[in-house]
C-alpha cells in the first residue's frame, strides 16, 4: 500500500485519541494506568535498598525477594477467572487496588526481614491483578460499541501504563533520598489507591459476544479448558522469552558500562533512558503496521529486534553499540507493550479478563527467569557475553511466534 492510500486509510478512520478522550471508561483507565506504572516503577529500584540497608539482609538474601512475584500469575488466574464468571471487571480492580494499598503500607511498616516477602507472595500479588481488569473492561466495552478504532484505543491506554515507568524511577529515587524508602512505599500504595479516583463511578458495557449485566440475567459461563488455553498460554509463554532479558538487562547492563566500558554517568543515562522514549514513539506505528501485515507477524520482527539489541550489548563493546541495543530494544516494547495484550485476549476471547491476567502477570515469571538466567551467565561466560543467553531467548521466541503465525491460531 502506497503512502498516501495508508495516510488517507488512517485519515478516514475515527480517532482514537478523541475516542479515549470522550469516553469516561477510556479516559479513566488511561489516567489509572498511568498511575499504576509510576507507583509500581518508583518501588522497584529501590526494594533491594530498602532490604539491605534497612532490614540488613544480605545481598543474596535480597535477589530471593523477586522469587515472591511467582506467586502473581496464580492470583491473577483466579481473579481473572472470577471476573469471566460474573462480569464484574471495575468491581474487582477496585477490590485489586485497595489491597495494593494496603500491602505497600505494610511494606512501609516491615520491620523484620521475613514480613516484605510475605506481603509480596501473599498481598501484592493480587494488586497486580488491577491493570488486568481495567483491559478486559476497556475491551468489553470496544466490543460492546463495535468500535473502528478498537486496536487505536488499546494501544494508548497501554502508553499511559509506560508513560508511568519513564517518570517513576526518577520520582522514585528522588523521593527516597529526600524522605527514606519508607515514605516512598507509602506513596507507591497512595498512587495505587489513587487509581480508583480517574474511574470514579463508571461502569463497562457488557461485550455483544459473552459478557454480562448481571449474574441473575445470564448464564455463568463455563471456566475455559487446558485445550482452549493452549494457543494463549503457547504465546505467554513465548513472550516470558522475549521479557526475560529485561532484568538482565537492567541488573547488568549499567555495571557492564560502568566498570569495563567507563562510560561517564550521563552518556550512561542517555543509553537507558532511550529506549522508553523510542517505545513511546513506535506503539501507534505498530498499530498501523499491524493492520497491514498481522500482529503475529509483525512480532516475529519485534522478537528478532531483541536478538539483534542483546549481540550488540554483548558484541559491540563501546558506546554506539549500546545506543544501538537500547534503540532495537526500543522497537521490541513498541511492538509488544502495544499489541501483546489484544492478542493474548483474541487468543480466549470468551475469557478476556483470565487472558488479560495471565499475560500481564508473565512478566513475574520472566523476572524470575531472567534474574537466574543473569545470575548463572555472568557465572559462566562474564560480562558482557552474558547477554548472549537473552539473545537465544530472544530467538526462540521468534521462531515459535513465527510458527504460530502461520497456523490456525494466528491473530491479524
Amino acid at each position: 500500500m502506497s503512502p498516501e492510500l495508508a495516510a488517507a486509510d488512517v485519515a478516514a478512520t475515527p480517532s482514537a485519541l478523541r475516542t479515549v478522550w470522550n469516553s469516561p471508561l477510556y479516559r479513566g483507565a488511561t489516567v489509572a494506568l498511568f498511575l499504576s506504572g509510576l507507583g509500581i516503577s518508583a518501588a522497584a529500584p529501590q526494594i533491594t535498598l530498602f532490604l539491605v540497608d534497612d532490614l540488613h539482609a544480605s545481598l543474596t538474601t535480597a535477589g530471593l525477594y523477586y522469587l515472591t512475584n511467582i506467586t502473581a500469575p496464580v492470583a491473577g488466574y483466579l481473579i481473572g477467572a472470577r471476573s469471566d464468571r460474573t462480569g464484574t471487571r471495575l468491581g474487582f480492580f477496585r477490590l485489586c487496588a485497595v489491597a495494593g494499598f494496603l500491602g505497600w503500607c505494610a511494606l512501609a511498616a516491615a520491620g523484620q526481614l521475613w514480613m516484605p516477602f510475605v506481603i509480596s507472595a501473599l498481598v501484592l500479588a493480587f494488586a497486580g491483578a488491577a491493570s488486568s481488569q481495567l483491559f478486559a473492561a476497556v475491551h468489553d466495552d470496544l466490543e460492546a460499541t463495535a468500535s473502528a478504532t478498537g486496536d487505536g484505543v488499546v494501544s494508548i491506554v497501554r502508553m499511559a501504563l509506560t508513560a508511568g515507568w519513564i517518570v517513576g524511577p526518577v520520582a522514585g529515587s528522588l523521593l527516597a533520598t529526600a524522605a527514606g524508602p519508607r515514605v516512598m512505599f507509602a506513596a507507591t500504595g497512595l498512587c495505587t489507591l489513587a487509581q480508583i479516583v480517574p474511574m470514579g463511578f463508571s461502569r463497562a458495557r457488557p461485550a455483544r459476544s459473552g459478557a454480562h449485566e448481571t449474574v441473575a440475567s445470564q448464564a455463568v459461563p463455563e471456566r475455559p479448558g487446558l485445550r482452549a488455553m493452549l494457543p494463549l498460554l503457547t504465546f505467554t509463554a513465548l513472550y516470558v522469552f522475549v521479557y526475560a532479558g529485561e532484568p538482565i538487562k537492567y541488573g547488568y547492563l549499567p555495571i557492564y558500562m560502568h566498570d569495563d566500558l567507563h562510560l561517564p554517568t550521563a552518556v550512561s543515562g542517555a543509553i537507558i533512558g532511550i529506549q522508553p522514549l523510542i517505545e513511546l514513539i513506535l506503539m501507534p506505528v505498530a498499530v498501523i503496521v499491524a493492520r497491514r501485515i498481522g500482529m503475529m507477524r509483525l512480532m516475529v520482527l519485534g522478537a528478532a529486534f531483541g536478538v539483534g539489541a542483546n549481540l550488540c550489548f554483548a558484541l559491540t563493546g563501546n558506546a554506539t553499540g549500546m545506543f544501538a541495543g537500547q534503540i532495537l530494544m526500543g522497537g521490541v516494547w513498541g511492538v509488544f507493550a502495544a499489541l501483546g495484550i489484544i492478542v493474548a485476549q483474541r487468543l480466549l476471547p470468551q475469557a478476556v479478563a483470565t487472558a488479560s491476567a495471565i499475560f500481564m502477570s508473565s512478566t513475574a515469571i520472566a523476572s524470575a527467569l531472567g534474574g537466574l538466567t543473569g545470575s548463572m551467565g555472568v557465572d559462566l561466560l562474564g560480562l558482557p557475553h552474558a547477554f548472549l543467553a537473552p539473545a537465544l531467548y530472544g530467538l526462540i521466541a521468534a521462531g515459535g511466534i513465527a510458527v504460530m503465525s502461520r497456523s490456525r491460531h494466528a491473530v491479524s
